[in-house]
């Protein structure tokens, strides 16, 4: 029986608590197996500080509520990235999971995640630790994996933000519709660095292609010139226009602020996206009465349980439980994964990829996904998405007219080694 150390990394979603408390639920039922579960307090960061959540003291209820407990508040998350030359980072891991026979390691998280539990992995073979890294994938972005979805179909996480987006535009179709002649043109941002899965799922909001909606992704290739062109078309035949347009698209310079993964943060940069796109139009001249108005969405998009696909909490729980079965059977340098299978019934099955192949993967939109016009998605796009969001609203408890969330008790493991400063600072 060896202990366990369960802790996430990066931007968190609606579904991250589904996954841990996969992981924590199934393995209190192999208590042969695994000792006690301690969280990583703010992921990695926490094992190199020693600072280990007992997980195992937590009330089962309280568990239990991380379902529908959205973000990363109850274990932590980080963006602290392991690389090859911080050797003291790495002699402090393994001195900490022998210092508290820690016998596996499961890491929630995206492309950068998969690749601190591939390090961790191969750090353990290297040094003759007794340990199974295991891999659980989750990111809004959709990006890790492959491009021919043979990895892994889609990612825990990106089925609640999909919703969201097709929400929320429906919404501010009826807002667009009333004010147009004061305010013809909504633009909304949305989160995706690079890739357009986030703002691709707008169009769920109208598969048939009613609303005036033009979609702007990172991989859109549209200039802000060609923009304005295509916004004013839409005025003159529509009257109003709604633009998404990814903060990843290319609006010049914006005073970019980089995170300690290297990703560009842009809800700390100096500008936004949507600003600079409102600015252009109405500077431009719009083919109507009235102006562009615009708004960003914030940490919203991937920190509200009320949004959360239903479908998403179950395969975030069911990864979760995969992770730890292949713990149990299959050993060390895997990542669980979730494959669709073919047919016209939505239906998925759970298997294992090796951490080696997804570690720093990067997926692209496929270009056969968007339209001709390049603002705009195809029919395929939307039959692989559409069953990602669910039927229903997720029931999240109410206590007196509050959101009910889980509270783990601040339980901490006994530290047993001096303390540590990261090597990364």
């Amino acid at each position: 029986m060896k202990n366990v150390i369960v802790a996430q990394s990066g931007g968190p979603s609606p579904v991250i608590n589904s996954s841990l408390r996969g992981i924590v639920e199934t393995c209190r039922m192999f208590p042969e197996t695994f000792g006690t579960i301690y969280g990583g307090w703010h992921g990695i960061e926490g094992v190199l500080k020693e600072e280990l959540l007992n997980l195992s003291d937590q009330d089962p209820g309280e568990i239990a509520l991380l379902r529908t407990t959205p973000a990363a508040g109850s274990v932590g998350t980080c963006r602290y990235k392991l690389k090859d030359h911080q050797e003291k980072d790495m002699a402090r891991i393994l001195e900490v999971f022998r210092a508290h026979d820690v016998g596996y390691f499961f890491y929630i998280g995206g492309n950068d995640s998969q690749h601190t539990a591939f390090r961790v992995s191969e750090l353990a073979h290297e040094n003759g630790l007794d340990l199974v890294a295991v891999g659980v994938p989750k990111t809004i972005d959709n990006d890790v994996g492959d491009s021919e979805f043979k990895l892994i179909d889609h990612t825990p996480g990106y089925g609640s933000v999909a919703k969201y987006w097709s929400h929320i535009v429906q919404n501010a179709d009826e807002e667009n519709r009333g004010s147009s002649p004061a305010d013809p043109v909504l633009v909304l941002q949305a989160m995706g660095r690079k890739i357009g899965y986030i703002p691709a799922a707008a169009r769920l909001a109208d598969p048939d292609r009613r609303m005036p909606l033009q979609i702007y992704m990172a991989e859109s290739g549209v200039g802000m010139e060609e923009m304005a062109d295509k916004v004013n078309d839409q005025l003159k035949s529509d009257g109003r226009c709604i633009v998404v347009v990814s903060e990843g698209f290319d609006a010049g310079a914006l005073g970019e602020v980089k995170d300690s993964f290297g990703h560009t943060s842009f809800g700390s940069s100096q500008q936004s996206v949507f600003q600079v796109v409102v600015n252009y139009l109405n500077n431009s001249g719009l083919k109507a009465r009235g102006k562009a108005r615009g708004q960003v969405m914030g940490t919203d998009q991937r920190d509200t349980a009320i949004y959360a696909s239903t479908v998403d909490l179950d395969e975030a729980y069911r990864v979760g439980q995969k992770a730890v079965d292949i713990a149990m059977h299959d050993g060390n340098g895997w990542m669980a994964t979730i494959l669709r299978e073919p047919g016209l019934i939505y239906n998925v099955n759970y298997d294992k990829v090796p951490l080696e192949k997804v570690a720093l993967s990067e997926r692209s939109f496929p270009e056969k996904w968007i339209s001709g016009n390049r603002v705009d998605v195809t029919d395929e796009f939307l039959r692989y998405a559409r069953p990602l969001i669910g039927e229903d609203w997720v029931s999240v408890p109410v206590v007196n007219g509050r959101q009910r969330f889980a509270k783990l008790k601040p339980v901490f493991a006994e530290k047993k080694l001096p303390s540590y400063e990261l090597e990364a600072g």
